[in-house]
């Protein structure tokens, strides 16, 4: 009741403007004297009147079209806000930095997803990148993300929430084809992490591009082995076993990306060389690291992006050490030193296009 109270007044105001606007013209065309003159000077200023009138009108219009736009930019800011949430800036001893930019204009999610998450069984991590990019890829976003924000916490292994996304992603192509969607080349990559406390790394990848691991100032990826097809047009294997990727070191790590940061081109066709980047910031806070990256991605596409981007960076501050001789053997280096934490840690930012 107090929002129908509310709206009836400004509707009211909305619609008596402009009558009030016409009722003045109407009235002086019909009973003012000089409208019914013929004279140069009469007919100027009936002209006079009419543009004022008209200005008026249109100014009118467009305050409430302006006014209606940014209640439409508020909520769906707020929509997209709750489907990709900003992550907190630290979890568990893991410092936080992440950003997403959309390929469609005015939106700041489009098709790539992330989160974070801390359970009893160790900090888990998703990032996946929709078929297609922009608005049209947001209710499978929706429906990839909602159910990797249950199933984390509810499956003890990392394949059980794999097996759980794979359900989600099925129902919602279901769901959609009985909308006469099509959906026949819908699918998804997918990259699941789970980092115990001890920094022990274990992945599942389905056509997801491998992350980069900082150590000091060198760049690697966790693995190059191969990872399983997409969700959506095959089945995952019977036995999901998660991938042992070694330990995470205190000072090390992670860059999770989808496959826009690296598929940017520049004027002359060239790929953006994320790995140049990074080693570009290393030893910067991951904050620090994602605005580098970012600001070296966008100079060298020189225009907005083709693709979805989005950018995940996981740095390990904790204070222990992995067990003794527990290391990747592809990875050299001894244990970096854990930096203090940060007094006043900045909260993760989504990028967004401006522009109409």
């Amino acid at each position: 009741m107090i929002r129908i109270r509310g709206r009836l007044p400004r509707r009211v105001l909305s619609l008596g403007l402009p009558t009030a606007w016409g009722a003045v013209a109407v009235s002086y065309k019909l009973t003012c004297p000089l409208a019914q003159q013929t004279g140069f000077e009469a007919r100027l200023a009936t002209s006079a009147v009419f543009l004022a009138v008209g200005a008026g009108l249109i100014l009118h219009v467009r305050h409430a079209l302006l006014r209606e736009l940014r209640q439409i930019r508020q909520v769906a800011g707020a929509a997209q806000s709750a489907l990709l949430r900003p992550l907190p800036p630290r979890v568990e001893g893991l410092d936080i930095a992440a950003a997403q930019l959309s390929a469609d204009r005015g939106a700041s999610v489009g098709g790539d997803l992330y989160e974070v998450i801390a359970t009893e069984y160790g900090v888990r991590v998703g990032m996946g990148d929709v078929r297609g990019h922009g608005l049209a890829a947001l209710g499978t976003v929706a429906a990839v993300l909602g159910s990797f924000r249950e199933a984390v916490h509810d499956e003890p292994e990392l394949g059980g929430v794999l097996r759980r996304l794979e359900r989600a992603l099925g129902r919602h192509l279901r769901e959609r084809a009985r909308d006469d969607d099509p959906v026949a080349e819908e699918f998804v990559t997918v990259l699941l992490l789970e980092i115990g406390r001890d920094g022990d790394v274990c992945a599942l990848n389905c056509g997801h591009p491998w992350p980069y691991l900082l150590s000091g100032a060198r760049v690697d990826p966790l693995t190059r082995a191969d990872p399983f097809p997409p969700l959506g047009p095959f089945p995952l294997p019977p036995e999901l076993p998660p991938m042992h990727c070694g330990f995470l070191l205190p000072g090390e790590a992670l860059v999770l990306h989808t496959d826009g940061a690296e598929d940017a081109r520049d004027s002359h066709g060239r790929f953006f060389s994320l790995p140049t980047a990074l080693v570009k910031a290393a030893g910067e806070p991951p904050q620090a690291v994602l605005g580098s990256v970012f600001a070296g991605l966008l100079r060298h596409a020189a225009s907005a992006p083709a693709d979805d981007i989005a950018l995940l960076i996981l740095r390990n501050e904790r204070c222990q050490q992995p067990a003794p001789g527990a290391r990747r053997d592809d990875i050299s280096g001894s244990a970096a030193r854990a930096r203090p934490a940060v007094t006043h840690p900045q909260p993760t930012t989504r990028l967004e296009r401006n522009g109409a």
